[in-house]
Formats: C-alpha cells, sequence, structure tokens
C-alpha cells in the first residue's frame, strides 16, 4: 500500500511512494507526530538521479523487516533536495561539520524539534569497511534515545547554538580589486592540473564557473595564463569519457583524474554552466572544439531534457536497465569492441575502437569502455567518422534508456534560458533561442505568481508547493537578462528586475549586505541557510551579485548597483583563500571592476546594419557587458533613451563608468571597443 509520498509530485519522493518504510514528506505534521509520540526524527535527504540513495533504497528500505523497525522506533521524513535545497543546506552543514564530509544520501537523526544529534550519509546492509550496517545505526539511535536522552538533548543543543554562529555578515561596501583577483588568479594557477587539466584530484568536477573567471580575466587584463588553464581544461573535458561524444552533454563528475571515467548522471545544471562556458571559450579565441560541444551541449539539452511544457527537466540516471532487467551504472554509455562490431561490423567498429579509445580490456567495468577522443581529430576521414557515431547513437537509443527527472527547477531554467539564447545568437541558431524563450514563457506563466514571487519547481503543469531560494530568483533573473540582450524584448528586462526587488527586500541584510538563501518570510528552520560559496552551481550569494550588477548596468540603479557591490565583500574576503569555490563570484567581480560595460545598439529591426552592430556587441568579450538593442526612441530598455542613429545609420553607443566613447555605425569599431 502506497505510503504519504504518493500524494507529493518530486519524481525522487515518488520513487519512495511504495517502501515499506511510513515516510512523511518534510512537513509540521511530521515533527507533531514525532512529539505525540516521543520517537526522534529520521531525515533521509536525496534526489532522483543520485546513485547512491537508489542503492540504500533496495538494501534498506525496501527491506520489511529494517522498515518495519524504522516505523516502530521514528518518525521517517524524506526529503528532495532539489526541492528543498534549504532544508538539505542546513542539515548539510550540520553534517559536514560533525564528520568532515558530506555527500548524499544524507542520514541525519533529528529531534521532534528538528535539532540534529547523529548523522552519516550512505550505510550498507551489513557492516563493511569500518562501517555500520543501517540497522546497527538504527539500534544505536534507538538505544541512545531510550536510554541518554538527556545527553541527546545536550549534543542536538551544542550544534544548533555552534550553527547559529556561523552567520556571514561579510557584506562590505568595496567589492575586490586587481589585488585580490590576481591572488585569486594565482591560487588557481596552484592547483592546476596541468598535466590533465581541471584542478585538484579525483573524483574531479568540471569547473565551469571558474572556467568563466579565467576567460573574463583574460578578457581584461590579456593574461595568457588564465586563458590557458580555461582553453586546455575544457580541451581535455571534451576529449574525456565525462562528454557523451555520441549525444552530446556532460556527465556530472569524473571518478578519476584523467576524465575518463564519469559518473554517469547527467544534471540539466552542469550541461547548461558547460554549454555558456564552451560558447564563451569560443568567442574569445574561435576554437572549432568549443563551438562543437557548446552546440553539442545545447542540442542534448533540448533533445533529451526539453519537457512537453517548454520547460527542462532536472536529470538523467546514472543508472539503466543493462538488457537483462538488471539496473546497472553506466550501462546506456558503454562499449565493447564485440558491441561495435555487432552495430558496424569488423572494418567500421576497428576504427571506431581506434578513435574512441574502445580497448579489450576495458577503461571501465567487465570490459567495457567509455567513449573518449585520445587522438585529434582530422587523424581519420571526418565523414565516415560521423557517420560511424551517427549508426552507434541509434544502436544506443535502442537500448532501455536512463530514468528521467522531470521535475523543472527555476534556478536551473534560469541558467539553461542564459545558455541556449547566448548559443542560439553567437551561432545563429533561433530554434536554440526559441527553446530558450519557450522555457522563460513556462516560468513566468507557471512559477511566478501576481506578486512576482517565484515557486521553486513544477512538474506536469503542475507547481510545486516549495517557494523559491535566493538561486531560483538571481539565476533566473540572470537568464531573463542574457534574454533581453539576445532577443532585444525589453519585457525580460522588466522580469528580470521584479525578480531582483525581492533579492533587495527579502533575501538582503540591509545593515550589512550580507545574503540569505531564503527570504525573511520563508519557513524558520534551526538556522536561516547562507552561503557564499559556489558548489556545483553559482551559490545564490554569488548569482545575486552578478545579476544585481548585470540589471544595474542596464538600467542605471544604484540600489541595485550598491547591492551588487556590497554582496561582492565575500568574494574580497574569501576569493583569494578559496578561489575554486569562488568562481561565479570572482568572474562577477571582473566584470565589475570592467565596468561592466554598457552597450546601446539602434537601428530599425530587420535591418541589415542594426543586426551586424547587434551580432558583434554579443561577440564582445569584455566582462559581463549587458547589451540593449531597439529602434530609436525605443522606451523597452534605459540604455536607448536619448541615442540616436549617425548620419541616419544604425549605430553603436559603448558607455562605461558614466564615461561613452563616440557612438560608431562600424562593426569592427564597435567589436574594438569590447575587447580592449
Amino acid at each position: 500500500m502506497p505510503n504519504r509520498l504518493a500524494h507529493e509530485t518530486s519524481p525522487y519522493l515518488l520513487q519512495h511512494a511504495d517502501n515499506p518504510v511510513d515516510w512523511w514528506p518534510w512537513s509540521e505534521e511530521a515533527f507533531a507526530e514525532a512529539r505525540r509520540r516521543g520517537v526522534p526524527v529520521h531525515l533521509s535527504v536525496g534526489y532522483s538521479s543520485c546513485h547512491w540513495c537508489h542503492v540504500l533504497a533496495k538494501e534498506s528500505f525496501e527491506d520489511e523487516a529494517v522498515a518495519a523497525f524504522m516505523n516502530d522506533h521514528f518518525v521517517n521524513v524524506k526529503v528532495d533536495r532539489e526541492e528543498r535545497p534549504d532544508v538539505d543546506a542546513v542539515y548539510m552543514e550540520a553534517v559536514q561539520a560533525a564528520t568532515g564530509q558530506g555527500g548524499w544520501p544524507m542520514t541525519v537523526f533529528l529531534t521532534p524539534d528538528a535539532e540534529p544529534f547523529y548523522f552519516g550519509t550512505y550505510f550498507p546492509p551489513s557492516p563493511r569497511s569500518g562501517m555500520p550496517s543501517f540497522r546497527q545505526v538504527l539500534e544505536g539511535v534507538r538505544a541512545a534515545w531510550a536510554d541518554r536522552r538527556d545527553e541527546v538533548a545536550e549534543v542536538a543543543g551544542k550544534i544548533v547554538r555552534d550553527l547559529a554562529g556561523r552567520e556571514l555578515k561579510y557584506g562590505a561596501m568595496d567589492a575586490p580589486g586587481e589585488q585580490e583577483l590576481a591572488q585569486a588568479l594565482l591560487g588557481l594557477t596552484r592547483e592546476y592540473d596541468a598535466t590533465r587539466g581541471g584542478f585538484g584530484g579525483a573524483p574531479k568536477f568540471p569547473p565551469s564557473m571558474v572556467i568563466e573567471f579565467l576567460l573574463r580575466h583574460h578578457a581584461r587584463t590579456g593574461a595568457e595564463g588564465a586563458l590557458q588553464m580555461a582553453a586546455d581544461t575544457c580541451e581535455r573535458m571534451a576529449r574525456g569519457g565525462i562528454f557523451d561524444q555520441l549525444g552530446g552533454g556532460f556527465a556530472r563528475y569524473s571518478v578519476d583524474r584523467d576524465w575518463v571515467v564519469p559518473h554517469f548522471e547527467k544534471m540539466l545544471y552542469d550541461n547548461a554552466l558547460l554549454c555558456r562556458a564552451y560558447a564563451h571559450l569560443w568567442r574569445a579565441t574561435g576554437s572549432e572544439l568549443a563551438r562543437r560541444v557548446a552546440l553539442e551541449t545545447a542540442d542534448f539539452m533540448v533533445r533529451e531534457l526539453r519537457t512537453s511544457e517548454g520547460g527542462f527537466a532536472s536529470a538523467l540516471d546514472a543508472d539503466s536497465d543493462d538488457g537483462t532487467g538488471k539496473h546497472v551504472e553506466g550501462a546506456y554509455y558503454v562499449w565493447t569492441p564485440q558491441q561495435l562490431a555487432d552495430v558496424l561490423g569488423d572494418d567500421d567498429a576497428q576504427l571506431a575502437a581506434q578513435y574512441f579509445g574502445v580497448t579489450d580490456e576495458g577503461t571501465f567495468e567487465h570490459g567495457q569502455s567509455v567513449l573518449q577522443l585520445p587522438q585529434h581529430e582530422g587523424v581519420l576521414d571526418a565523414e565516415r567518422v560521423e557517420a560511424i557515431k551517427r549508426r552507434l547513437l541509434d544502436a544506443r537509443s535502442a537500448r532501455p534508456a536512463p530514468g528521467r527527472d522531470d521535475k523543472v527547477v527555476a534556478a536551473w531554467n534560469g541558467l539553461a534560458i542564459a545558455a541556449l539564447a547566448e548559443t542560439g545568437a553567437y551561432f545563429e541558431r533561433p530554434d536554440l533561442v526559441d527553446a530558450a524563450l519557450g522555457a522563460a514563457d513556462l516560468l513566468v506563466r507557471l512559477h511566478l505568481d501576481e506578486r512576482a514571487r517565484l515557486a521553486r519547481t513544477s512538474k506536469d503543469r503542475q507547481v510545486g508547493a516549495n517557494a523559491g531560494v535566493l538561486e531560483d530568483y538571481a539565476d533566473v533573473a540572470e537568464g531573463f537578462l542574457a534574454l533581453a540582450s539576445v532577443t532585444g524584448e525589453g519585457v525580460w528586462l522588466e522580469f528580470a528586475g521584479f525578480l531582483l526587488d525581492h533579492v533587495l527586500t527579502r533575501f538582503t541584510d540591509t545593515e550589512s549586505g550580507a545574503l540569505y538563501d531564503t527570504a525573511v518570510d520563508a519557513e524558520a528552520l534551526i538556522r536561516r541557510p547562507q552561503d557564499p560559496t559556489d558548489n556545483a552551481t553559482p551559490s545564490g550569494w554569488s548569482a545575486a551579485a552578478g545579476a544585481l550588477l548585470g540589471y544595474a548596468a542596464h538600467t542605471g540603479s544604484e540600489p541595485h548597483r550598491t547591492a551588487a557591490e556590497r554582496a561582492l565583500g565575500v568574494v574580497k574576503a574569501l576569493g583569494p583563500r578559496v578561489p575554486r569555490f569562488l568562481g561565479w563570484g570572482l568572474a562577477t567581480a571582473e566584470a565589475q571592476l570592467d565596468g561592466p560595460r554598457e552597450v546601446a545598439v539602434v537601428g530599425p529591426a530587420g535591418d541589415p546594419g542594426t543586426k551586424a552592430l547587434h551580432r558583434a556587441a554579443l561577440l564582445g568579450t569584455a566582462p559581463g557587458a549587458v547589451v540593449a538593442v531597439g529602434a530609436p526612441g525605443s522606451e523597452e530598455f534605459p540604455l536607448l533613451a536619448d541615442r540616436p542613429l549617425v548620419d541616419g545609420e544604425p549605430a553603436g553607443y559603448v558607455c562605461r563608468n558614466f564615461t561613452c566613447h563616440a557612438p560608431t555605425t562600424e562593426v569592427e569599431a564597435l567589436r574594438a571597443s569590447l575587447s580592449r
């Protein structure tokens, strides 16, 4: 019989609706039940494409005996971290403080007042490698609760007090300057893997936001080392197994330092961020590899993640049916030499094995290989290779596909809107811009209410119950700003302003300028979450700083500019010390230091001169430059006010720091003014 999760919309929660565990969704009713029964709360946090979340569920949550023990001694609460990032953030901070590490599935035991007292992540069904079994953990917590309740309460109280003492007040009136950004670059250079690209060791995550900082720093200063780190990292990832060489798009991370074997889940946010980073790399260098990867990633998002409503689904699972009814990680993506031969025949299979690095020993498990590009293109017949890729992709499409989490997350769709709008504009792909417009339209129609308050998620045209958090407001505003620059439709600037007004009034500490991840009127947790560091996505803090800065450049709004600069105070304080975890904040600081530049292109819609100047403006590499395009006298963009044609011709105007260049009708002159 289904449990309470059967009424939820989250695909992750619905995966647990038939567990014998009597799950509750996160709610006051769950904690009231724990108080009534006098039992602790077992909080389990995960997400739908999490491999080890599925493993824990199969091993323990589907076990009748384990479930019966859980039901007898706990109120069990299941949370989708993608729907409730605030709940996840608060308790993950406690897990990391207590254990020195974190991850998902996250297992936390709470008092009925939601105070945590015991933590962990995945626990096996039997003791293994020094880890207790999940049943042993349950029994130990039950015994502690029954026999040492006062001690448990003391521990929980201390943890809550410690968390409360971590509040950040890094808002400062001054943003990072030349010195801090140079120190950040030096720190990245020290951590850079010059042999393999990227930063640090295994597991190795794609550093999309750091790449954006490096590209902007090079654009502003001409530092070749910054560009080299960005370009080499992008090439290594594009040639590795982390990039899907047949279907495009990136897996979540590489389990090794060489980018060979990925953790196979594909997340919308990774692909949106990387699509944009590769498009920006192409803009800076003209790299054909960067162009191909940006377009293939964009096409992957539209083909495999776009929902029928026009938004973008959250993720594809790492696991899929291997053809025998068993779900195996990577089964959809890996190949053996024999599988190549079965599809291609012997001659083409030998070529494919050589081209993609498929060996008899395999690069993954059981003699299977993840496709890579270990040698440069051009060595083999390009047309023949493309034909082979199409045949392999067709054959792979007949395999059982990984599951898809159809939940539309506002923040991640904002990232996708920005990436698709810019990629479509750069490479003259109006279909990609249309896809960005479709997602933006869905967010406005479904996620925004009459007060411009944003819902975090939707699924199948049904809006989720959870309020948007700071990253939702900031990333959607970022997407709308990019869409405004690309399309010349001022309504997207207006919508961005609505969202950023909420950032100013509901997410910002008016005294310090510090930002919070939840609104002042959001559900109260044991601590109001607040994290300025970038993780898999830009933090809400740094994303808000970037969107506020861009909006201020478009409109001249001093409150938005001041809020952006105060928010960047945390980057000044932390950027030189932990640059890998403040990539988007550092990229925003580069834009602030450069101006950012304000570009107005004035001319009749459809005029070839207007189009050429608009394209030159979009392709300018000046960090964080904003672009407005429209007819003379247009009121859609403040930047177009009092900007006439020049001698009857379309013209481009570039301003920075209250100083404007002379307007130009020449594409090359406009391009030059945005590249120095």
